[in-house]
């Protein structure tokens, strides 16, 4: 049974990785903008020394995790997650799947570990060029931490790996792309930094899934979009697993009672 759910999830990355405008605009988002911001600080530390400082460092990588983590890593993980989740669909190959006899819960379950594959791979490519660069154009400053470059790794993967799975979810119950794609980015970019703020919501401020998420950052995020709630380690993860938890399980049950 296991080699069969290896080969299905095999089957629907290899359906992403063959998708040229997913793979490409999801590394143009992160090792490319990641590339484009060294070139243009490199060249105004060369060109003004004394003004701009240099590109690499501890602080500039902290920068780079934050946005990696907090913005360009989580629109990778909605893009990917709801191609993931509609492309079946959008393909009109879900009934083919279906009359095969495949279980549909196995098609949705298959979609998941794939999109996150997907997703992780593309994120560490500029993690890896940020963490280089960092390194490379120093010119003197304290380059980062080995114990801030892999919790800067793990924060990154846990960011966009529990949008990922939330946006495989909310795609598979929406089967519409372009609708599942605004609704996701609109909450996770606007509306939830907006709840955040309302003082007058209280505790119920600490179920938004971005406050749990930022929870966990090894780097500061005040003022970047970042925590404006407390909350203890546990209640950060418990919201987290419950999003998960309750997306995963409207994913699973769109996909077993939809029309083929």
């Amino acid at each position: 049974m296991t080699a069969i759910a290896l080969r299905m999830s095999g089957a629907d990355f290899l359906k992403l990785r063959k998708k040229r405008w997913l793979v490409l605009l999801s590394l143009f988002l992160t090792f490319g903008v990641v590339a484009i911001i060294y070139l243009v600080t490199v060249i105004q530390h060369a060109s003004n020394p004394a003004e701009h400082g240099p590109a690499g460092g501890a602080h500039n990588f902290s920068d780079g995790v934050r946005a990696l983590a907090l913005f360009f890593g989580p629109l990778v993980a909605i893009l990917i997650g709801v191609e993931a989740g509609t492309g079946d669909a959008s393909a009109g190959v879900f009934r083919d799947l279906v009359v095969t006899g495949r279980s549909r819960l196995a098609l949705f379950a298959t979609r998941v570990p794939a999109a996150l594959l997907l997703c992780w791979t593309v994120v560490t490519t500029g993690f890896v060029l940020l963490l280089v660069g960092s390194i490379v154009f120093a010119s003197g400053l304290p380059t980062p931490s080995t114990s801030l470059v892999l919790n800067g790794l793990g924060f990154m993967l846990l960011a966009t790996g529990v949008l990922c799975v939330i946006s495989v979810a909310f795609a598979s119950f929406t089967t519409s792309r372009p609708g599942a794609i605004v609704t996701l980015i609109a909450w996770q970019v606007v509306a939830s930094p907006l709840l955040a703020n309302i003082s007058s919501l209280g505790s119920a401020r600490k179920g938004i899934l971005s406050q749990a998420i930022v929870h966990f950052s090894p780097v500061s995020v005040e003022g970047h979009r970042g925590a404006t709630v407390s909350m203890s380690e546990g209640t950060a993860l418990i919201v987290l697993v419950v999003w998960v938890a309750v997306f995963l399980a409207i994913g699973a049950w769109r996909t077993r009672t939809m029309d083929a």
